[in-house]
């Protein structure tokens, strides 16, 4: 499942993407993929949410798929199709919002992702629409972006009890 949801985001970035600017998009690409690491850093020993791997696929090399193709395709195709008018910005958000829920919905189906200490589905659904708009903050405003993404971590780190002790960040103290 995850090696085709990466086929299918290179076959979109592909067909539909602005490759002509992808450079203004690149930043933005780098801040998904970097909340990403951080989440990882976070909780690796407090996961909410993990993909299983499938196909002989190792779970890192699924993981670096979402981070390498999957993640920047959706930034291409995100913020590069973003529309102008008020009322259809809504709407592309919530089509985004659908593309990711739909996709998790059939990996939870199939048992490609699992879920940990809380989290679930409407949590992720409620992650998207925030995540979708952060996105488009961050290409307009990134360093509002950085701040209230902080903001969100912090909350996130809280509700779902994820200790930041030296050990869970992998700090050693001499």
């Amino acid at each position: 499942m995850h090696l085709s949801i990466s086929v299918l985001a290179l076959y979109g970035a592909w067909k539909w993407g602005d490759w002509k600017n992808w450079n203004r998009y690149h930043a933005t690409m780098l801040y998904l993929i970097s909340m990403n690491l951080l989440y990882f850093f976070l909780c690796k020993d407090r996961m909410l949410w993990r993909i299983v791997p499938d196909a002989g696929i190792p779970y890192v090399i699924s993981e670096l798929l979402y981070l390498f193709i999957v993640f920047p395709a959706t930034v291409l195709l995100f913020i590069g199709n973003y529309p102008t008018s008020t009322g259809r910005k809504l709407l592309h958000i919530l089509k985004w919002v659908g593309i990711y829920i739909g996709l998790e919905a059939l990996g939870k189906l199939f048992g490609k992702i699992e879920y940990f200490h809380g989290w679930n589905i409407f949590y992720s659904f409620l992650f998207l629409c925030v995540m979708f708009p952060m996105l488009r903050l961050h290409y307009l405003k990134p360093l509002i972006a950085y701040i209230v993404s902080l903001v969100i971590i912090a909350v996130l780190l809280m509700y779902f009890k994820v200790s930041l002790n030296s050990s869970s960040l992998g700090l050693i103290w001499t």
